[in-house]
């Protein structure tokens, strides 16, 4: 009988342990799946405010369904004096369209006033930064285009092809975010040209491209972006395209003041074609307007509206 009274009162504690303990290991599993939540990697975003830094393309990518439309504009060269307005007479223009397919996916037009080009473009982000639990510290942004110069035949008399008023570029992107303020880019990019003026020239062009942006308060940033030609032929006709300007946030618009010695506003036109040198005064002032709209798909609830 006593043995079944101590079976009984261990049996009764058992139970009554396992009562007591479940809740408090019930919670430290919910705590360590939380855990495991938090600290599952998540995409780095906002490395750039815009699709561009200033001439050169960003690492941003588009979400699905959001339409970028964008303003770029240039005066003339500040030092073409009072009779010119410091440049304001004279102007370039480029008008453009991105459309963002998926996350990762966007396709873009474009049409400038510089040798009345036409450009599209298709960009690619196979990889992205990430951040938390098995994180990757930077991402890798591809970009393929073409522009067709629409202007008619200087020489009419000589046998002209189509193929001519064609160029190619293809670029790719290395990007980081180092902090909420600090965004650093490498963008290495060969434009080829089926056509060139001289004889000297050459029609695949390499150059190197730096870009930067540090934030200065919650809407404003500073931008940088450089591009150094390959040493050759094409690096002693032209200048490697410098552009220092301001991002201003004001909602779905980002306004990008800026300085820069290119004329051209797409990869071909400021890669192979800059010309005028900063220490000379051969500096454009000019703007970038971007506005999104969302017409398909639903916004990712950290894309500016």
């Amino acid at each position: 009988m006593k043995r079944i009274k101590v079976i009984f009162f261990l049996t009764l504690a058992l139970t009554a342990g396992c009562f007591i303990c479940q809740p408090a290991m019930a919670q430290d599993e919910l705590l360590s799946l939380l855990d495991d939540i938090k600290t599952k990697p998540e995409k780095v975003r906002n490395t750039w405010k815009s699709t561009r830094v200033i001439n050169a393309q960003s690492s941003e990518q588009l979400s699905k369904g959001v339409l970028d439309f964008r303003v770029l504009h240039r005066f003339g060269f500040i030092n073409s004096g009072p009779s010119e307005v410091f440049g304001l007479d004279q102007a370039s223009i480029r008008l453009g369209l991105d459309y963002g397919l998926t996350e990762w996916l966007s396709v873009g037009f474009g049409r400038s006033s510089f040798k009345k080009e036409l450009d599209g473009s298709i960009k690619v982000k196979p990889i992205w930064q990430t951040k938390g639990s098995g994180s990757f510290p930077f991402s890798v942004t591809l970009v393929a285009g073409m522009t067709m110069n629409t202007m008619k035949w200087e020489n009419p008399e000589r046998n002209n092809y189509f193929t001519s008023k064609l160029a190619y570029f293809y670029e790719g992107i290395i990007a980081r975010k180092f902090s909420d303020g600090i965004s650093v880019q490498l963008s290495p990019i060969m434009v080829h040209r089926n056509f060139v003026d001289l004889a000297v020239d050459e029609h695949d062009v390499w150059a190197l491209g730096l870009g930067t942006r540090i934030k200065l308060s919650k809407r404003v940033s500073v931008n940088l972006d450089y591009f150094i030609l390959k040493p050759g032929r094409t690096a002693s006709l032209y200048s490697n395209p410098l552009s220092i300007g301001f991002d201003v946030e004001t909602g779905g618009h980002v306004f990008q003041l800026h300085f820069t010695n290119a004329t051209g506003m797409n990869e071909r036109a400021f890669i192979t074609e800059t010309t005028g040198e900063w220490l000379k005064g051969d500096i454009h002032f000019g703007f970038n307007i971007s506005r999104v709209f969302t017409i398909g798909g639903r916004k990712h609830k950290s894309e500016r509206s």
